[in-house]
């Protein structure tokens, strides 16, 4: 009789695999959509860092042709004053981008990480 509850009680263990199979793909999937998010953050990141930059450069031709007809001290500080306060900008706006991409790739794996708990709690709790 002990020998019959023995092998009972490490049946109630075994798992069941199609489910856990199922989990595991699952578990791939929002990987995969976590990786998809986070590289097209990253894509969407340098491309405007590229858009930045020829902003920039354009901006800085400008400047260079108009330097000779502004020479005072004062012009001169305004554009520095106006080139740091684009680069904050921009700088910010790159960080909220990368940071936004981020925030989706996490969510995404936290949510199928609480999914899979509740579907461990099931699994045990069938048992």
């Amino acid at each position: 009789m002990a020998e019959k509850t023995t092998k009972t009680g490490a049946q109630s263990f075994i798992p069941d695999v199609d489910a856990m199979l199922a989990a595991h793909r699952r578990n791939l999937e929002a990987l995969t959509a976590a990786n998809r998010a986070a590289m097209e953050g990253v894509q969407i990141a340098a491309r405007r860092q590229m858009e930045i930059m020829q902003e920039t450069m354009t901006g800085l031709a400008a400047a260079m042709k108009e330097f000779p007809a502004s020479q005072t001290p004062a012009s001169h500080a305004a554009r520095v004053k106006q080139a740091y306060e684009s680069a904050v900008a921009n700088a910010k706006e790159l960080g909220d981008l990368i940071q936004k991409s981020n925030a989706e790739a996490v969510a995404k794996l936290n949510a199928r990480f609480s999914e899979a708990l509740g579907e461990l709690q099931a699994m045990l709790e069938k048992k």
